[in-house]
């Protein structure tokens, strides 16, 4: 039985790109490397919102939140390993922020997945994301009395890591639907059909 992108069973899972005894490892090399690249690319302004909700699709809840974490720690030791982030007090204060921040957004796509209708995805998804992201933001927020950074929730920054979680999970998605098809499974359900 091929295992698509929208499953036929009842489960609250969306994404399936692989059988699902792999898609914890899976899921993990695919945010290991996702956040290794945005890492590089974005520095401070890492997707975690689009991979909370990549994670909370394709695994229970658990899984997801240690996938979550492998990426955290990656973009931890981008950051200050490759990158030289300031090792200062406040720094490494941010960065466990973040990364809470980012489980939070984790436990809240999930909820927010396990409430919601099956069908859909796409839009599933999308009401996943905007969850996730303000699940994170606000925890971000919410540091900033003790942190400072205040600066950094600006409109127009917000908006600017909000657009790029969207562009984030399209194609966090759009991987998971390619191997879907060039897997084993989608050979065979394409060979059925």
């Amino acid at each position: 039985m091929a295992h698509g992108i929208l499953p036929s069973r009842g489960d609250r899972f969306r994404l399936h790109p692989v059988a699902p005894r792999l898609a914890p490892m899976f899921c993990f090399m695919l945010l290991t490397a996702s956040c290794a690249l945005a890492s590089f690319a974005f520095a401070c302004a890492t997707p975690f919102a689009a991979f909370a909700v990549v994670a909370a699709a394709m695994l229970p809840q658990r899984p997801a939140l240690l996938v979550v974490t492998g990426a955290w720690l990656v973009n931890q030791t981008i950051g200050f390993g490759v990158l030289h982030y300031p090792v200062d007090s406040s720094t490494i204060a941010w960065g466990f922020v973040i990364g809470a921040a980012a489980l939070l957004s984790t436990a809240a796509a999930s909820t927010v997945l396990g409430l919601l209708p099956q069908g859909r995805t796409p839009l599933m998804l999308a009401i996943a994301l905007v969850a996730a992201f303000a699940v994170y933001e606000l925890a971000l927020l919410a540091a900033t009395p003790f942190l400072g950074s205040e600066g950094a929730f600006t409109a127009a920054i917000v908006t600017r890591i909000a657009l790029t979680c969207a562009v984030w999970l399209a194609g966090l998605v759009a991987v998971c639907e390619i191997v879907r098809l060039v897997g084993p499974a989608g050979r065979k359900g394409a060979m059925s059909a």
